[in-house]
């Protein structure tokens, strides 16, 4: 059952944690205009029930980056405004979008939903044109960091020094907001002293997360053993480099 993990006057947030892959997706509702967006949806149906049983109107999707496992959802959501950066394109992404962000890596442009303001970041480094979502007490961060680490940069698309460039300017974002803001991750992954949390606050993310405070040291973001693995995805990618190239 999805949690409500945050309201406010404006504003209500659920998470859920769906599939093999463990993807946490978010549900952000405008109180005034009752108006929902799904961040990220791996099961449509899910998230069109709960908004019909609380008489949200399922509007529009985001998506923080194209891979299969953050997208599925969107082939039975197509009726709704599809949001999707530009840059996914270059990952070969082809499926359905109705608007598009075109900021440029590294930047952010406003995107109003219902009374809710959120900044709409480039975050490349996971995939070309991954976007995270800052505004209204949260941070939906997608594959781009999770509460203890980052995202990988192995697969098709991905690049270490990409994303090593995109951590050191979200944590000069993350550092002007309230400590206690939400960041909602797009995975769960146990941190370094064994607890297993699906979200953290902005503070205890900048004190704490491994990637955030590896990125001024070369020694220690070489060090990183979750940028790139050994596994069949990793050698998909290869695959799909080798074919491009």
């Amino acid at each position: 059952m999805a949690e409500r993990i945050l309201e406010t006057k404006k504003i209500i947030v659920y998470q859920e944690q769906l599939g093999e892959w463990d993807n946490l997706n978010h549900l952000i509702v405008c109180k005034k205009t009752k108006s929902a967006v799904i961040v990220d949806p791996l099961d449509a149906d899910y998230w069109v029930k709960i908004c019909e049983e609380n008489g949200w109107n399922l509007s529009h999707v985001w998506l923080t980056h194209t891979h299969w496992d953050h997208c599925r959802g969107v082939y039975e959501l197509q009726n709704k405004g599809i949001w999707v950066h530009r840059l996914e394109r270059n990952r070969g992404w082809d499926g359905p979008s109705t608007d598009e962000w075109s900021n440029e890596p590294h930047s952010f442009v406003m995107h109003n939903f219902g009374d809710l303001q959120f900044e709409a970041h480039c975050t490349p480094g996971h995939t070309p044109g991954h976007v995270v979502f800052v505004g209204e007490g949260i941070v939906v961060s997608g594959d781009c960091i999770f509460c203890g680490r980052c995202g990988r940069t192995d697969l098709f698309g991905g690049n270490a020094d990409d994303q090593r460039e995109s951590l050191r300017y979200l944590r000069a974002r993350l550092r002007d907001l309230p400590t206690g803001w939400l960041v909602l991750p797009g995975h769960q992954y146990e941190l370094k002293n064994g607890t297993n949390p699906t979200y953290v606050t902005v503070g205890e993310l900048l004190k704490g997360n491994e990637a955030i405070n590896a990125v001024d040291d070369d020694l220690a973001w070489a060090s990183l053993d979750f940028l790139s693995f050994d596994d069949d995805l990793a050698r998909k990618a290869r695959q799909q480099r080798a074919e491009v190239e």
